[in-house]
């Protein structure tokens, strides 16, 4: 097994795979920008070193020796941004992802594997239709994600520029909400902090408080485990046989709002006292959309593991067992 260096590895995505590779038998390199992983990866002998992406510097610090591929997860979601600074996606989407190619290039990594985003062909959502790993970009110019996704398209040419320039193999994985327990069930919509819709559902399941469909019950999302991206992951670096280009992460099913809501009540809701399960057709839909993963599947062999209940069994039991308390704390809704 090679040398695996993962940016972002703090992060939520980041911090599973970490730990996935190196369960795998890969000498794993954790990169956050956190100045402390408080010893967490130590623990899971894991080599940690804190980075600014946005400084060329840093990168020195670094390991160069015999490194077999490069996981970017470092980038900046809207998700994680409090009001609206479209500097910082430039600083850490753009100036960050050229500074981690250029480690590459100088490190001669073999591989890349760089995480885009499902915002790149969001005018594609909408209809159960599957989304091609191969469409073209096509996302609104006029909401809070149109900055984040310029700087994403961005670090996509100048990975391609990269590759062709320094002859590493290079895979976009575009990443659709990638579902996983984090002691944080927070996130931002327009700059303002909000709860995560299926995280307060899983909340409300747990203490028997009512839920409440919204919209059209029938409407599907592509719901994908943490588990699964991280074996997709493991795929790039560890077949040779793949052509470089995208990729879209995903389970190539859609699963119906009335079965999300269905199965969060019959997993985390107690037997003798179930969620009572009301109807609004009244209020919005939720975003729809299914991913095509033929091409995961052919040029990696790829099939997911988890289905959507088994994703909330295993979900449960990460959030009893708090592996990650160490590295993101206790659970914000006990």
């Amino acid at each position: 097994m090679g040398k695996v260096v993962v940016f972002g590895a703090t992060g939520t995505v980041g911090a599973y795979a970490s730990l996935h590779l190196a369960q795998a038998g890969y000498t794993v390199v954790a990169v956050g920008s956190r100045k402390s992983d408080n010893g967490f990866f130590a623990e899971h002998g894991i080599e940690y070193y804190s980075v600014d992406v946005r400084d060329i510097a840093e990168f020195d610090k670094l390991p160069s020796d015999d490194i077999d591929a490069v996981v970017d997860l470092a980038g900046l979601l809207p998700a994680r941004m409090e009001g609206y600074q479209p500097q910082r996606y430039i600083d850490i989407n753009v100036t960050g992802a050229l500074n981690i190619f250029s480690y590459c290039a100088k490190v001669n990594a073999r591989k890349i594997i760089y995480s885009q985003s499902i915002s790149d062909v969001s005018r594609l959502t909408g209809t159960p239709e599957p989304i091609s790993s191969d469409a073209p970009t096509s996302f609104p110019l006029n909401n809070d994600h149109s900055v984040y996704s310029i700087t994403k398209n961005a670090a996509v040419s100048l990975l391609e520029h990269y590759a062709a320039k320094y002859g590493f193999r290079y895979y976009v994985l575009r990443f659709p909400n990638i579902y996983l327990y984090h002691p944080n069930p927070y996130y931002y919509v327009d700059g303002v902090k909000r709860w995560q819709g299926y995280r307060l559902m899983i909340h409300k399941a747990i203490h028997s408080e009512p839920l409440s469909i919204w919209g059209n019950p029938h409407r599907v999302r592509d719901i994908v485990y943490v588990k699964d991206c991280c074996r997709i992951i493991e795929k790039c670096i560890s077949v040779d046989t793949a052509s470089n280009g995208t990729y879209n992460v995903g389970t190539g099913v859609g699963t119906t709002m009335e079965d999300q809501v269905r199965g969060i009540v019959k997993v985390f809701s107690p037997e003798n006292a179930p969620s009572e399960i009301t109807y609004d057709p009244e209020k919005p839909d939720c975003t729809q959309y299914v991913l095509d993963i033929s091409k995961l599947k052919e040029n990696l062999g790829y099939t997911p593991q988890y289905d959507y209940l088994a994703y909330l069994r295993d979900f449960k039991e990460e959030m009893q067992l708090q592996r990650f308390e160490k590295l993101w704390g206790r659970d914000l809704t006990e």
